[in-house]
Order: structure tokens, then sequence, then C-alpha cells
């Protein structure tokens, strides 16, 4: 592979790459991340890397988008490399043979489909001929999904009260919100998990939308005991167009408490809080001189009395964003810290291990969409609360929940 645009001429700004297929590539120093990844994929033959091309496509696309190409472009390489094949250009019964493989590992449909359509983009992009959309890649994932079905795996929601039906009047049961709530401390790390935990469930934000929440996205609202939310990215608003959410005042009161504890007047607002823990220390007389042994390292300090410390802890609040793979890891130490602490009574300890299996960052994010459902707001109002641009996913996320407030399930509660 060589890239367009280069000449022998530029040998001192360029760096050679010799990849698997024998080519020697020369890539200018300053390269897209994926022109990177393209020139180390095994390749059949010399083929031109489009680097403006592939750096617009980089400058149009989120990082989640660009990190997502990356992993399966780097997937699909290591697999052919295996297996004796030619990733670049990729032939319809490789690409074929590829997901049949993957299927094999325990893929599940969605995600064969990402494969494939990562597979679609960088054929694209260095303008080679297509090979997923040949029949035989077709008929071969119908075959794994008419297999394997393609329901996806659902996380577990994190609802206000827990699975009730009535949101407004039933007690609390399971593993709900207002619990988790209630079971943080009151120290630094208690003060950001709950702020974290009542912003999430307000707004339904995805990990990554709730770690790039700022300071200066928290708006005055109309009540001034609650706020507004700022959105200005999602991932189904790439171009920026913005939207806002609600903050209630019980999350107003949160941000307010952990911010002032933090010292946070600016940028992210949640961030990692480092702990350390010191245990105490008792009360030593001074030693004489004489007592210091020849086998002692010689410090005069231990010729002087001690004080006792006692135990103590501190706390160092980061300046950059959590990362949005820490926040279902956050929810589930909140769950298992508030069942220890005696605040999810009607769970055992077998039922919590069992539970914590399905909870993730998401699980904030279908909690709020069945509440939506349960207290009776129609499909238009659970989608634009919680900004979506399809009726498909919020669906699925009530499906077990229509079920039960269908006609079978109204007439089986009847009969008793």
């Amino acid at each position: 592979m060589e890239p367009s645009g280069t000449t022998g001429q530029e040998g001192s700004e360029n760096s050679d790459v010799a990849p698997a297929g024998g080519a020697l590539v020369a890539m200018p120093a300053a390269t897209s991340q994926i022109a990177w990844a393209v020139t180390r994929m095994r390749a059949g033959g010399r083929i031109v890397v489009n680097e403006t091309l592939l750096a617009a496509y980089q400058a149009a696309s989120s990082p989640h988008s660009l990190r997502a190409l990356k992993s399966d472009l780097e997937a699909f390489d290591l697999w052919c490399r295996r297996t004796g094949r030619i990733a670049l250009p990729a032939t319809p019964e490789t690409v074929a043979d590829y997901l049949d493989a993957r299927a094999g590992q325990g893929a599940r449909p969605a995600s064969l489909g990402r494969y494939k359509a990562s597979i679609a983009k960088i054929h694209q992009l260095l303008d080679l001929k297509d090979p997923t959309q040949a029949e035989l890649v077709k008929l071969r994932l119908r075959a794994i999904k008419r297999e394997k079905g393609t329901a996806q795996a659902q996380a577990r929601p994190l609802r206000f009260k827990g699975p009730v039906r009535d949101v407004a009047c039933d007690k609390p049961r399971g593993i709900n919100v207002r619990a988790l709530l209630e079971a943080c401390a009151d120290d630094l790390p208690g003060l950001r998990d709950r702020a974290l935990l009542s912003v999430a469930y307000d707004t339904g934000l995805r990990a990554s939308e709730l770690v790039a929440v700022g300071v200066e996205h928290v708006m005055d609202a109309i009540d001034p005991e609650a706020r507004l939310l700022a959105i200005p990215r999602s991932k189904g608003d790439q171009e920026g167009e913005g939207a806002t959410a609600y903050l209630s005042p019980r999350s107003a009161r949160a941000i307010a408490a952990w911010t002032e504890a933090a010292g946070i007047t600016a940028g992210p607002l949640f961030r990692r809080v480092q702990v350390r823990r010191y245990k105490a220390r008792p009360a030593a007389k001074g030693r004489s001189i004489d007592s210091l042994s020849s086998r002692e390292a010689w410090d005069l300090r231990k010729t002087l009395p001690r004080r006792a410390v006692p135990a103590r802890v501190e706390y160092d609040v980061g300046t950059g964003a959590l990362h949005p793979g820490s926040i279902g890891p956050i929810w589930r130490a909140m769950i298992r810290k508030a069942f220890a602490c005696g605040a999810l009574p009607d769970l055992t300890e077998d039922d919590v291990v069992r539970l914590l299996k399905g909870v993730s960052a998401h699980s904030t994010r279908v909690g709020l969409n069945q509440d939506l459902f349960v207290a009776g707001e129609d499909l238009a109002g659970i989608m634009d609360a919680l900004r979506w641009k399809s009726p498909r996913m919020p669906l699925a996320y009530n499906r077990n929940l229509a079920a039960e407030a269908g006609a079978a399930g109204r007439l089986m509660n009847k009969l008793g």
C-alpha cells in the first residue's frame, strides 16, 4: 500500500512501514489513526491510501465510531493473518467465513452487523470493491440471524422505586435508585456518586454523554429549586444540534453538595476521587541514644517521643472527567454498599449477585424509559425525554412491561 501524494523525495518526512503483504509503505509522519491502521493490514497488492479522504472521515466521525472502526479492522486483520487470508481487498468468501468464525465465538447478530459495516466502510474509503454486498455474505449473515435470533441482551433497569406497578404510590422494592441515593455516604466519593446517579436517572444520558457534562452545562430553570442541563452533543446528535434535559430539585441539591465539597467551579462535573486511608498510630516514648543498637538504621528521630496519630482519610479530586467505562462499575459498587448497610431489605445476597450481572452503565437509561412507560407517558413523550430518533429501542426496552400491562396481563390479574 502507499498513500496518495507522496514521492521518493519526501523520505525525511515519511516513516517506512512493511505490512505482511510484502509491499513497502511510506506513510506521512502526521497521519490519521485510521490511515495508520489500514497500512498495517494484510494487503494482496499495491493499494493507494487516500490520506486526505481518511483524514476527512476521521474529522467527520465521533471518537467512539473511530475507536470501533479501528478495533474492528484490527480484529479482522488478525483473523486474516491467522487463517492465511488477505484483508485488503477482501473476498466475499473471506468476509462470510470471518462472520461465521465470530458467530462461533459467541458474537451476536448485532455485533456481526457492525463488523460487516466496518469492513464495508474501509473498502469504500479505499475505493475498493465492497465484498459485503455479495449475496454470499448476505445469505450467511441471514442464516446466522435465523439460528441465533436478533434479540439483544438488555441492561437490567435501574428504576427509581424498582420493579413496581405504580411509580407514585408503591413502596420501593428490589434494587432501586431511591435506596441507592439514600445509602450514599456524605464523604466526597458518596457525594459524587449521589449526584452522578441522580443526574443519570433524571436525564437518561448514556455513559459517554454523562461524563461529558460540565459545570457550565447546568442552567437555571423556571422552578428555582430545579435545573436544566444543556446537552451539546449525543450519540444521536453527532453534528452538535444540542438538546436540553430536566434536572429535578433532588439532582440540583446533589450537584450543589458535590461541587461545593469538591471545590469544583468549572470544567468536568464528574471526576475521579482518589482515596488515601491512614491507620492510627499509637504514642511512643522517646528512646535514649544508648538503646539504639548497631543493627538499626542510625536516626536521631528515634530518640524523640511520638504523639498518637488518629486514623484519617484524605481525598484528591482529579481535574479530568470520569471515563465512560467507570460508570457501570460505580453503579454495581453502589448496589453492593446499599445492600451491605441494609438499604435493600427484601433482597438476599444471592439475589444481589444474580441481579448485578445485568447492571451496566445503560441501566439508568433503561430504568427511566420504563418508569415513563409505567407512568402513562406516550411513545412520543418518551422519545422526546430520552432523545430517541427511532421508536425501536424505547419499544424494545418496554417490551416486558407492555406484556404485563397488555390485555392478557390485565385479564390474568383479574382472574387471580
